[in-house]
């Protein structure tokens, strides 16, 4: 069996997250979501916990990052082609999401980037062929 992948995130408002993320095209695993978190299925080894700020706390010491000024981490998904890339950021901001940086158009890579609702920074890249030498 492959790894799993679960990524933690602190969200303010668990229905709001779960929302963008379902107008993603993401569907909830109900059997790990409650007031508290809930699980969102990405692919068949990929998930997101959002899980409320008071959840959240209780895994870690440390403060909460502030994403309005901060980044915490830069996750990153692969898409088949732009067409891909494109439609997932386009959900991610009909759903409410920003978009924090150019689109990026490489010879042989092409990616953008969207925030989430709590600004969770996201990149969707898709791979056009070999890197120069």
């Amino acid at each position: 069996m492959p790894p799993q992948i679960f990524i933690n995130l602190p969200v303010r408002d668990l229905s709001a997250a779960k929302a963008f993320y379902t107008a993603l095209g993401y569907t909830i695993n109900p059997q790990f979501t409650n007031d508290d978190a809930a699980c969102v299925v990405l692919s068949d080894t990929i998930y997101v916990m959002l899980l409320v700020h008071s959840f959240f706390r209780t895994f870690t010491p440390k403060e909460i990052c502030d994403t309005s000024t901060h980044t915490e981490a830069i996750m990153c998904l692969s898409a088949e082609d732009k067409a891909g890339v494109d439609a997932l950021v386009g959900r991610a901001l009909q759903a409410g999401g920003a978009e924090p940086k150019p689109t990026q158009d490489l010879c042989f890579m092409y990616g953008r980037s969207f925030t989430d609702l709590d600004g969770h920074h996201w990149e969707v890249m898709c791979m056009l062929g070999a890197p120069p030498h």
